[in-house]
């Protein structure tokens, strides 16, 4: 609701910027207002690796996100909510997408690291006559079946993070109805972004079973191939509204003399890891705590409530894509509240310190950022510069009026082998409704 003059200036204001105008707006606050030993790894890191800030910005909120886990909670406007997110990276080759993946888990790596080094001992020592089989202690998980990523949640029941440097390969096999393990890594992500247990009984394996999933998801995915990630099921699934997505948005063309600065990095390393090591101590036997509630202020709990029956207020007039990114983007400026809070309090970690409401007001920037960048990935991937028909539309005119594939080849000059492999294509989407996604996706954006 506007209710002053600022508020009207900043808002005809906004709505003069283009989309990407918007983003690196957003972007530029976010960054004055989160704690300087993320802030200043950010800035370092786009000065002298000239790593994009949005790229780094959404690297370090997966990898508090995962740091969090189970171990803290915020129960707000009836709901428990944890911090589990989901961010993937969009760019094209050479965009330095890597380079702020390594930067931001370089501490989970080390401590994985370490741990594997632990459990290798452990197995060496293993006797399987008298010892209890050891179990690896693990954060992140890469190039993993869906068999493997359940066992190792499992044995890791408080956080897993999925941390893929090209999610392509996991997309293809997510759009691929005939691939048991695709499908069932979408069911898990679909799932464990609500926290929802999983119950895993194959004749293979011995049954188990996860009472409440935190799975976190950081992935790279190159321009061309982001409307295959909408394709399949994908974006039926609501697996595309729960993605947060960070196209490039900032480019540094200055080379630089020098390095990042040792102790900026290590003031980012300590504060991560004081939230990893609250997460590693309630995962001790002898802690009889395992969980914590952050509690809100009053404000907060009402800056919650009003923003949320804004997001209510505005679904209405939305179409279906965005309406359904807007339901998500009720439940995400929660974990969001959640994780921010985490970090302004990390340097201390004094989790005693109730969620205020400014941290709110900044997790809704942070939600409406990632709103106006998939309205970016929306409107760069999917509107089409030209009003000709497409092959595809073209096909799909044919099949309705009846046509065949020679008058298609006679019209479009294109090869049989062509028309054939689109026409087949065409008419299995036709039948089973996903030729409705492109025309949800453009009359969405126009």
């Amino acid at each position: 609701m506007i209710n002053s003059k600022d508020e009207i200036e900043k808002k005809l204001k906004e709505l003069t910027l283009t989309q990407r105008q918007q983003s690196i707006t957003h972007l530029n606050k976010i960054l004055s207002l989160i704690p300087e030993e993320y802030s200043n790894l950010i800035n370092e890191a786009d000065k002298y690796k000239r790593i994009p800030k949005e790229y780094l910005l959404s690297a370090i909120l997966f990898s508090v996100s995962t740091s969090i886990g189970l171990t803290f909670y915020i129960d707000a406007l009836g709901y428990k909510n944890y911090g589990n997110l989901f961010y993937i990276i969009v760019g094209s080759r050479g965009d330095t997408k890597s380079e702020a993946l390594k930067i931001a888990t370089n501490h989970l790596k080390l401590e994985d690291d370490n741990t594997f080094d632990n459990y290798n001992n452990l197995v060496n020592e293993y006797n399987s006559d008298t010892d209890k089989e050891p179990q690896r202690k693990q954060i992140l998980i890469q190039n993993a079946t869906i068999e493997s990523a359940h066992k190792t949640h499992y044995e890791n029941p408080n956080s897993i993070g999925i941390y893929i440097d090209e999610i392509y390969t996991l997309v293809e096999k997510m759009s691929n109805s005939n691939s048991r393990d695709g499908v069932e890594w979408r069911t898990f992500l679909l799932q464990g972004y609500n926290n929802d247990y999983v119950d895993v009984g194959r004749k293979s394996v011995k049954s188990f079973r996860i009472k409440k999933t935190y799975p976190t998801l950081l992935g790279g995915i190159q321009n061309e191939f982001v409307p295959r990630l909408f394709a399949n099921g994908n974006l039926e699934s609501g697996f595309i509204d729960r993605q947060l997505f960070t196209p490039k948005l900032t480019e540094n063309n200055k080379l630089i003399r020098g390095k990042m600065s040792e102790q900026i990095i290590s003031e980012f390393t300590s504060s991560a890891k004081n939230i990893l090591e609250y997460k590693k101590q309630s995962e001790q036997k002898e802690e009889p705590i395992k969980r914590f509630e952050i509690i809100l202020t009053e404000a907060a709990q009402e800056r919650l409530f009003t923003y949320t029956q804004e997001l209510i207020d505005e679904r209405v007039k939305l179409l279906p894509i965005l309406k359904a990114y807007n339901a998500k983007m009720q439940i995400s400026v929660h974990k969001l509240s959640l994780v921010l809070h985490m970090m302004k309090i990390s340097k201390d970690m004094d989790f005693t310190k109730p969620l205020e409401a400014e941290t709110v007001e900044l997790a809704i920037l942070v939600n409406e950022y990632f709103l106006n960048n998939f309205k970016i990935i929306l409107e760069e991937n999917f509107q089409k510069a030209s009003n000709e028909p497409s092959l595809d539309e073209i096909i799909k005119k044919a099949i309705k009026n009846n046509a065949n594939q020679t008058s298609v080849i006679d019209i479009t000059g294109v090869s049989k082998g062509t028309v054939s492999k689109h026409w087949k294509k065409i008419k299995e989407e036709m039948e089973t409704g996903n030729w409705k996604l492109a025309t949800n996706i453009k009359n969405t954006i126009n």
